[in-house]
């Protein structure tokens, strides 16, 4: 009986072979058409892009005159490229920051199990619904002197109200600011609500039990737990601050001036609107590797600490 089983179990494990086979290489076949994809539309472009900044492209192509460096010269040594950087240091430092603040306020303002929470938590979140060209629209004209909130205040008789932040270059770029804030406020409080719901109880009775205040249970554990959430929306935030573009164009379209440009508005102009394209790209170039530095070390921690 032995000897027969011996010799009945290789047949059926070679009849059972192909379906093993099928269900191991099923998933793969399913899955590959989108690697190819994303290896040819995303990492195969990105190289393109490497290769455009070190040649002398104009209008179209050119990989017949290799500049090296060269464009990388020109482009930090080109004054809207430099305030390009500027206006990015303060719409990044000004919106990470801010965000985090109200998205953390209403998060714990929510985590109270008031009344109305599952109205609230919908209108908080509604502004990421929108896109940026839409939100950016609407404060233009709510920001514009002629149509928005100072004109209301003329037609209802305070006729010193003045906010012409949007048409002044020196304030134009906190206009946006505000916008980009009121979009994603909403957002990061959604993360931050999820991070206080998923503190354990039995550490904030155990704290409420040694007398500690609720202000106090806040700031010395629960805020503190949340350190990975503070990294999530830090990262989330940076990576839409680099990329901004929808919402500057909508709102100001890089006016007045230069005031408003950013480095994908200097990206997108020199490139399809004054024929750079090498700069073009080299400035693409520059933008990924802010985004490298920024989501290489979130990668590293997060994924280093849980091997360890």
């Amino acid at each position: 009986m032995t000897q027969t089983q011996a010799e009945i179990a290789p047949v059926l494990t070679s009849r059972r072979a192909p379906k093993e086979m099928l269900q191991e290489w099923l998933p793969k076949i399913v899955l590959a058409p989108s690697f190819a994809l994303i290896l040819v539309f995303v990492y195969g472009f990105i190289v393109f892009t490497g290769f455009l900044s070190f040649s002398g492209s104009k209008l179209l192509p050119d990989f017949s005159t290799w500049v090296g460096f060269g464009n990388y010269v020109r482009l930090f040594s080109h004054p809207n490229w430099i305030v390009s950087l500027k206006n990015l240091a303060i719409f990044s430092i000004l919106y990470i920051v801010i965000c985090s603040v109200i998205g953390l306020a209403l998060a714990i303002f929510l985590d109270q199990k008031i009344r109305g929470e599952g109205l609230l938590r919908p209108i908080y979140l509604y502004p990421m619904a929108l896109s940026f060209i839409v939100t950016g629209v609407a404060w233009k004209w709510f920001l514009d002197p002629g149509i928005g909130l100072e004109h209301v205040m003329h037609e209802l008789g305070w006729e010193s109200f003045s906010f012409r932040w949007i048409k002044q270059g020196n304030m134009a770029i906190y206009t946006i600011v505000i916008a980009a804030i009121w979009q994603s406020s909403g957002f990061v409080m959604a993360m931050f609500l999820a991070g206080l719901r998923g503190v354990d109880n039995e550490i904030i009775k155990a704290a409420q039990i040694d007398g500690a205040s609720t202000a106090t249970i806040y700031r010395r554990i629960i805020i503190p737990l949340m350190r990975p959430v503070f990294l999530s929306a830090f990262v989330v935030l940076a990576h839409l601050a680099i990329k901004s573009y929808d919402l500057v164009v909508a709102m100001t379209d890089g006016g007045p001036g230069t005031a408003t440009w950013t480095p994908a508005l200097f990206m997108t102009k020199f490139t399809f609107g004054r024929n750079e394209m090498g700069m073009g790209a080299a400035s693409a170039i520059i933008m990924l590797m802010m985004i490298f530095a920024i989501i290489v070390p979130y990668l590293y921690s997060e994924l280093g600490g849980k091997k360890k």
